[in-house]
């Protein structure tokens, strides 16, 4: 008997959608023992730009914000500082009760922190 395949969440979809536009971008399942289990994260190189994981909360998007922009979007009810990684700038969107222009945003500015600079500007030049 064959194993029933789960229709991925639309913001998972729209984040795949997002990052593979992006140069270089990939999506890799990363296992962390903390949290006993895997889930999709999109890299630059080695680096994780963003990440994505369902709760009893709902689905989230991990990214990475400078420490300033963290300190402001946490004002947000539906922004938290991410587990693990907060100290670092990292930010945990509640995606399901976001706008996915934001979301979206959010994600690129990310991708901008992370990627090398010769890959912001082939972004640019795009």
């Amino acid at each position: 008997m064959g194993s029933v395949q789960r229709r991925p969440h639309p913001h998972l979809a729209r984040l795949r959608k997002l990052a593979a536009g992006w140069p270089e971008s990939q999506e890799l399942e990363t296992v962390l023992p903390q949290i006993g289990g895997g889930h999709p994260t999109f890299r630059v190189g080695e680096k994780i730009f963003a990440s994505y994981g369902e709760t009893e909360e709902g689905p989230r998007i991990g990214v990475k914000a400078t420490k300033p922009d963290q300190a402001v979007l946490i004002e947000d009810p539906r922004i938290e500082v991410a587990k693990y990684v907060g100290r670092h700038g990292w930010i945990s969107l509640h995606t399901d009760r976001l706008q996915w222009g934001f979301i979206a945003e959010l994600v690129e500015q990310s991708y901008r922190l992370i990627a090398p600079k010769r890959l912001v500007r082939q972004l640019d030049e795009a």
